[in-house]
């Protein structure tokens, strides 16, 4: 591979797996003794705190995209949602994307990093103002909707690519000893923003929605989102160009695309740490997604009539505010954890952990207690997920990690559709079922002790040392 090119706006070569990133505005500082301590190293790299920003920006915006969408497609107050609608609506939105992926996916490995957040976050930006304008106009007509449809599946499509991209520019940033650090706080702070963002959102929705029309309030809320994206867009003209990677820029032909991806799929069959983290949090996201479905559809049919709008908007926001508090909660202890009993350790209390709380108190099916499992769940969801980021990061070389990363959100959206086409053949109306959550315990246990025996014997804690030394 050929050495990093020097970066001619700012006199600094980009980082790479192999070779650490400067500290911005700052010298070299011993290694932190702690969790907080570490992330205050963290965030003295300065291209960090901006593609931090970029994150927070663009994953708040989609928290409130996903307010609008969910407010227009399952909060009708004419139409009472089922699994099968749900999962319409995920295939719609998230399997295009699935079969692309792998042609857009040589891309973030061939242009600059930087300039593909600014055109996708542009782009974003457009398109969900003309999503309000059509929302606007009032019409459901099959033209319209399919128009609508149409909208959502490329803005939803762009999200994942440029969530790949953030993902393949952050070894830039840092240094290799500090991946799991960074893997609990960027994945964290990310979804929090997307937390605030369904906040702004429903606060929004419930705000014009007892003084305007339905599909104005909806208008609204999708022009919100608009703006968001172009002040991710800003931010993100803050980077340098070529900061970001990839190291190493070449003319892009199609044969390049299937090459690319076998090459990157190969890759990770050599690589069996990272290779494993995809399989088993695929496996994870099937259960946890057929489990969302569920729990959508109680609060939306089950706590509520189908004429009750605005009270299920709430319930389902302070649902989506608990499983946001586990996510945090996530990037607080997994460090230290993984410091203390290794990244294979941790993935598998995890898993375990899983099928328990989705027993107790999962399956007891009143308001608070489903808020207690949603917290419960969401943190050990987090927690894998930042383990598998960190096995990605410090197991994949740089040549490979937009490919990669593409293949990960892939693999996300696949499941997730897959997991709703379960749920529709296997949950009620009302969302609830004892016996399918008892189901979906026992599948969280099965993952659970197959990645117990398949990764026995790996190394897996590369990309911690920064905790393990702190510890």
């Amino acid at each position: 591979m050929v050495g990093p090119r020097r970066d001619s706006e700012d006199g600094a070569p980009p980082a790479t797996s192999a070779s650490p990133a400067p500290a911005g505005d700052d010298h070299s500082a011993p290694r932190a003794a702690g969790f907080l301590p570490a992330l205050r190293q963290l965030w003295r790299h300065r291209y960090f705190r901006r593609l931090m920003a970029i994150r927070v920006a663009t994953q708040t915006s989609d928290g409130v995209l996903q307010i609008a969408l969910a407010s227009y497609v399952l909060f009708s107050p004419e139409r009472q949602p089922d699994a099968a609608s749900v999962a319409a609506v995920l295939a719609v939105t998230l399997l295009p994307f699935s079969l692309i992926g792998p042609f857009v996916s040589v891309v973030l490995d061939r242009w600059s990093r930087r300039q593909v957040i600014l055109v996708v976050d542009t782009s974003r930006a457009v398109l969900a103002l003309a999503l309000a304008a059509l929302v606007a106009t009032g019409l459901r007509t099959g033209p319209v909707e399919a128009v609508f449809y149409g909208g959502v599946l490329l803005a939803m499509s762009l999200n994942r690519f440029l969530l790949a991209g953030l993902s393949a520019a952050l070894p830039h940033t840092i240094e290799r000893g500090e991946y799991m650090v960074a893997n609990s706080v960027v994945p964290t702070i990310g979804p929090a923003g997307a937390l605030v963002g369904a906040a702004i959102g429903t606060s929004l929705r419930l705000l014009l929605g007892a003084h305007l029309p339905d599909y104005v309030a909806n208008a609204a809320v999708f022009a919100v989102a608009a703006l968001g994206f172009a002040v991710s867009a800003t931010l993100s003209l803050r980077i340098p160009r070529r900061r970001l990677g990839p190291d190493e820029l070449e003319p892009t032909s199609a044969g390049d695309v299937v090459h690319g991806l076998v090459a990157a799929v190969r890759h990770l069959v050599e690589r069996r740490p990272a290779g494993l983290g995809l399989l088993t949090i695929g496996a994870q996201r099937i259960v946890y997604g057929v489990v969302t479905v569920a729990t959508i559809l109680v609060y939306r049919n089950y706590f509520h009539p189908v004429t009750e709008v605005e009270p299920a908007i709430a319930d389902l926001g302070l649902l989506v505010g608990f499983t946001g508090a586990g996510f945090v909660l996530a990037a607080v202890v997994t460090p230290p954890m993984t410091a203390r009993i290794g990244v294979r350790a941790w993935v598998i209390s995890c898993l375990f952990g899983s099928a328990l709380f989705q027993l107790v108190p999962g399956a007891i099916y009143t308001k608070v207690w489903l808020m207690v499992a949603a917290f419960l769940l969401g943190l050990t969801a987090q927690c894998v997920k930042i383990c598998v980021d960190t096995l990605v990061q410090a197991h994949v070389d740089d040549d490979f990690k937009g490919r990669v990363f593409v293949i990960y959100d892939m693999i996300f959206n696949v499941v997730l559709v897959a997991a709703a086409g379960i749920a529709a053949l296997i949950v009620p109306t009302n969302g609830k079922s004892v016996l399918v959550l008892a189901a979906m315990a026992g599948c969280y246990l099965l993952v659970g002790v197959w990645f117990t025996l398949v990764s026995r014997g790996l190394e897996m804690d590369a990309g911690t040392e920064s905790m393990r030394s702190a510890g």
